[in-house]
């Protein structure tokens, strides 16, 4: 079996018609086609409006000129039998066809199209996820929010703006989270794009109600301050504001009292504004990982560089390899990080990805608490089985791994599990070794970091990556913990295959030191 993962740069009731939109791309690319359908709907709207309006205009015309004559001599004018009939018919008749033609709706179509399409909508839980995506993303790739809000971003093919109203709603999606750090950023960058005179539906006065509290409660009380001044020059009545003001004032009156007798130093880290930055919880192996994601922090020294070679590798003499042999890179010596090139066709790909589309789910992690699976906001994308059974191709890809690792298949998962001992349950021991095809070259972004050894893989294409989980003893080897980068750009297919112990004790024999 092989697990196909759909990957995206990018949380949390979730729709039941489509469930988690903002975690994938693939699906995100349906909702694409929606709106298409609906800005046609509404063009056809728009149009039968037109129509309408073009024949009441021109009744309107008509009339115009028949009325302006006959008012100028209306004696004269009923007077000619034809125009009298006409006139009571008009009148009786016509008149009241005009008045259902402008009584008619022309919406019904667009509306109906509309409501049937609205089932398949993202909801808030899709808008919160997709700004929590672009704000992990912005820490990861440690970019600015003015970098952000003008597209400026490596790789792009569509290059996209960020208006004030947009940077003012991740500001408050942050707030929500009591994330005031990023409150800070997007709500300052909303309120530069306002100076700078842009157009917006949102005010001055709102930017800064929320950036004076995100500001104040990371410690900054003299910017809260001046902040809260100068939202109230443009609104001297906003309740709230007036109540910090005398709030901060009070504050800073009793801050300034209680270090009149302290010493220089003191006072001066006293006034000095606490070092703001990104959430407490903010761990070392966190800024490893994510320097790793932007290519910093490698620790390949060049005299290991030229100990990695390529080479052609036909399967231990495999009669599938001798005559087209595969090609492979390594890509780390330890732990050892072989790719293979050109390992998977195109057609192979496509085949595969619209088998797994129609079945794609949010991945889920195990609970340490609860001892089930679920989902987590760190890892936002969708994944699908396949077993061989169902499609040659997907066979024929686990005989390919097979004759290259020259480890038996037969024992790779067939199955999730919720239990946190699925693995007993299989009977099939341990993952020895990792399978990973990338199935999509990314514009930006997408690596597979190791942090415990400072290796980054970055996606390509038709290529696959393999290595050892375990040491040929069976024991674990943690410096092959890693994990997978946010696309900033484009989108990610990889699919896994988990190779079991069971199975390749003739294959892969133990050694008699625990770290060989």
């Amino acid at each position: 079996m092989i697990w196909y993962i759909l990957i995206i740069g990018i949380l949390l009731p979730q729709s039941l018609a489509h469930p988690g939109f903002f975690t994938s791309i693939g699906q995100m690319t349906d909702l694409i086609h929606t709106e298409k359908d609906l800005v046609t709907s509404l063009k056809d709207y728009i149009k039968a409006e037109e129509d309408k309006l073009e024949q009441i205009k021109k009744w309107a015309e008509k009339l115009d000129r028949l009325t302006s004559t006959a008012t100028k001599d209306p004696e004269g004018f009923v007077g000619h039998p034809v125009n009298a009939f006409k006139l009571m018919k008009r009148l009786n008749t016509e008149w009241s066809e005009l008045e259902n033609l402008v009584l008619k709706d022309m919406s019904d179509g667009f509306i109906s199209n509309l409501t049937i399409q609205r089932q398949y909508f993202p909801n808030d839980e899709d808008q919160v996820g997709a700004a929590k995506a672009l704000l992990r993303l912005q820490d990861t790739y440690n970019l600015d929010t003015d970098t952000i809000s003008k597209g400026n971003l490596p790789g792009v093919k569509h290059k996209s703006f960020l208006t004030a109203e947009d940077c003012f709603e991740l500001g408050k999606v942050a707030y929500t989270e009591a994330d005031y750090y990023h409150t800070e950023l997007w709500m300052e960058q909303a309120l530069r794009q306002l100076d700078e005179g842009e157009i917006s539906t949102i005010d001055k006065v709102s930017v800064l109600d929320y950036l004076s509290y995100a500001v104040y409660q990371q410690g900054d009380l003299d910017k809260a301050l001046v902040l809260t001044k100068k939202l109230l020059e443009l609104d001297p009545e906003h309740q709230r504001a007036n109540g910090n003001l005398k709030y901060f004032e009070y504050i800073m009156a009793k801050e300034k009292d209680v270090n009149k007798s302290a010493s220089d130093d003191r006072s001066d880290q006293k006034t000095t504004p606490k070092k703001k930055g990104v959430a407490v919880d903010y761990l070392p192996e966190r800024q490893k990982y994510e320097m790793l994601c932007r290519g910093e922090g490698i620790k390949m020294t060049p005299r290991r560089q030229k100990k990695l070679f390529c080479r052609y590798h036909d399967g231990n003499r495999n009669p599938k390899f001798i005559l087209a042999p595969a090609k492979q890179e390594d890509e780390w010596d330890k732990p050892r990080i072989i790719r293979f090139h050109d390992i998977i066709s195109d057609a192979e790909i496509e085949i595969v990805k619209d088998l797994a589309k129609p079945r794609l789910s949010r991945a889920t992690v195990h609970d340490p608490e609860t001892g089930k699976l679920t989902t987590a906001q760190y890892r936002v994308s969708k994944s699908a089985w396949l077993s061989g059974y169902e499609n040659p191709v997907v066979s024929r890809i686990n005989m390919r791994i097979q004759d290259l690792t020259g480890l038996d298949v037969s024992t790779a998962e067939e199955l999730q599990k919720d239990e946190p001992d699925a693995f007993k349950e299989l009977g099939t021991g341990n993952r020895i070794a990792t399978w990973l095809f990338y199935m999509s070259d990314v514009s930006a972004g997408g690596a597979t970091v190791f942090p415990e050894v400072g290796a980054s893989v970055w996606p390509k294409k038709g290529t696959a990556v393999f290595w050892y989980n375990l040491f040929a003893s069976g024991e674990g080897d943690y410096s092959t913990r890693h994990a997978a980068c946010p696309v900033l750009v484009g989108n990610k297919w990889v699919s896994n295959k988990w190779l079991h112990e069971r199975g390749q004790e003739f294959r892969r024999p133990c050694t008699l030191s625990e770290l060989e």
